[in-house]
């Protein structure tokens, strides 16, 4: 078994060479940020002549428009207003959320609520305070605990069911005087030669209404019917999770995740209040066994309930017995977007990764401290044209932390599903066993994981430490030619697992982004208020 101390030396050696390797991805990329908004797409807005910002004809204007209130936009509105933006809120449907993820809030997700203020909307809702991550696999278990020894003692994950979450943030918004939230369904944007103005949408009772801003941004989620025109989605379904909630379930770690590594996918559990814990069962793929038929729970309970720990082995029976099954498709999208005046994308309509490592909340909250930061020196934002190109920094500040977050949910569950192929589940055996470590190579993946640290080049350092940890225990003691084979296949099948997903999110950006110009674009100059008199 190979020592911590030489993990540590594979991780150093590896930063200097992947770091010329990575030379090679340089080049611009096809998909990459357009610095011309008139770029030709598909635009699903509605072209109107809205003329200027005055809210004539009963039409509402705000500074800011967020379209959605999940956590993206309801955190985002509160944000804004706090920083005194008047903010107009469109949510398809105000009441309380019933998902089945964004249940799992990751420590770096928790200390950005901290810096928006927004901490205390992990309270009174039975949050659970989340210290890392227990793994197991052919029966073997191990304890991963986030590094937590440098902060303060209230900082840790959480846990807890997605729509308290939200209405807490949603009510916190509303607080605010100059934050309207309205339920409405946005039918298009309006747009005016090139420049977003606001969004066609309907009220509650029917009416066709239109709302203007200096700034539209588009939060609708994973489903977003907007994204389109503001960027190029590129949506991958690798999976499905169906969901169950396990009642008064003693997880064999209180207060942590678990993951068990199952064929032919991961099993996840979490506590989501003190009487119940989610259980996601990853099924490969975009079909499900039914639900209505009983295939579902003939899947669930000869496939999935023998490789679950003994300890919760009882509730989940009892959980698939009692019916509530529901299922969603895990969906990933990188980052693409089409800079246009007026507009902006964020949270899961802009960006997505695979949800088993719980970093959606944690991109999305990181986003909006980047955003805020950008803005706050702003007091006009009506000049579009120039928000948009000031604007585009915000990708490339975003990227760093973003891509780190995004490319660890991809791979690990790349890994950590199980293959025919011999090289890969050498490879999944090596991520159980690099972990099992102990020292650095503990600390530094569950440090990415947590979002406590998220930096790209740790994360490809470990990963290609892991991938040669595995060939290291694949000579030893005495190397054959079939095991020098699996040992390359090992390695060639690492480098095909990360590899696109880094290019998909960006090298340049990802790694480099000092080298972006955008990167050190100031704030517009504000013109003076001139008025004229006739």
């Amino acid at each position: 078994m190979m020592e911590p101390q030489l993990c540590g030396w594979i991780s150093t050696a590896l930063a200097i060479v992947i770091a010329v390797v990575y030379g090679f991805f340089l080049k611009p990329r096809r998909n990459s940020i357009s610095l011309n908004p008139t770029t030709s797409r598909t635009v699903s807005t509605v072209t109107s002549n809205v003329g200027s910002l005055n809210g004539s004809g009963g039409d509402t204007v705000a500074d800011v428009i967020v379209v959605g209130a999940g956590v993206a936009g309801s955190a985002l509105a509160y944000t804004l207003g706090k920083d005194n933006r008047r903010v107009h809120v469109i949510e398809r449907d105000l009441s309380e959320p019933d998902r089945i993820v964004g249940e799992l809030l990751q420590p770096g997700g928790y200390l950005k609520l901290l810096e928006l203020g927004i901490e205390d909307c992990v309270e009174e809702i039975d949050a659970q305070r989340v210290y890392g991550y227990a793994l197991f696999k052919d029966g073997k278990r191990i304890r991963l605990a986030y590094p937590l020894e440098k902060f303060d003692t209230d900082v840790s994950g959480r846990s807890f069911h997605n729509g308290r979450f939200i209405q807490r943030m949603r009510e916190k918004a509303a607080t605010l005087p100059n934050v309207q939230l309205e339920q409405g369904t946005v039918v298009s944007l309006l747009e005016e030669n090139g420049t977003v103005k606001g969004v066609r949408y309907k009220n509650k009772a029917g009416e066709e209404l239109t709302a203007f801003a200096a700034l539209t941004i588009v939060c609708d989620g994973c489903f977003s019917n907007l994204r389109r025109s503001l960027c190029n989605p590129q949506v991958e379904v690798p999976s499905c999770f169906v969901g169950l909630v396990l009642e008064n379930c003693h997880l064999p770690y209180a207060n942590h995740g678990h993951v068990v590594l199952a064929d032919p996918s991961p099993i996840l559990m979490y506590p989501i209040s003190s009487t119940e814990v989610r259980c996601l069962v990853d099924v490969p793929g975009q079909k499900v066994p039914s639900i209505a038929n009983g295939e579902m729970e003939n899947y669930l309970k000869t496939v999935v309930a023998p490789q679950m720990p003994h300890e919760v082995y009882d509730s989940f029976i009892a959980a698939i017995d009692k019916g509530k099954i529901k299922s969603m498709p895990n969906r990933s999208m990188p980052a693409s977007p089409y800079p246009t005046p007026g507009a902006l994308l964020m949270g899961d309509a802009f960006n997505m990764r695979h949800p088993l490592t719980g970093g959606g909340m944690t991109v999305a909250l990181s986003d909006i401290v980047v955003l805020r930061n950008l803005l706050r020196p702003l007091r006009d934002l009506s000049d579009g044209s120039s928000l948009c190109k000031y604007l585009e920094s915000f990708y490339t500040l975003r990227k760093p932390v973003a891509a780190t977050i995004n490319t660890l949910a991809n791979a690990l569950y790349k890994v950590f599903c199980s293959s025919k192929d011999e090289a890969r589940n050498e490879m999944r055996q090596a991520c159980f066993d690099y972990l099992s470590l102990g020292g650095m190579c503990t600390s530094g993946p569950v440090s990415l994981l947590s979002g406590l640290n998220p930096r790209p080049l740790t994360l490809v350092c470990h990963f290609f430490a892991v991938a040669v940890y595995g060939v290291i225990r694949l000579l030893l003691p005495f190397p054959s030619p079939k095991r020098i084979w699996l040992g390359a296949r090992l390695i060639s099948g690492a480098s095909g697992i990360i590899f696109p997903i880094i290019k998909a999110e960006g090298v340049r950006q990802m790694f480099f982004p000092a080298t972006v110009p955008a990167y050190y674009r100031g704030p517009p100059v504000e013109k003076p208020n001139v008025h004229s008199f006739s």
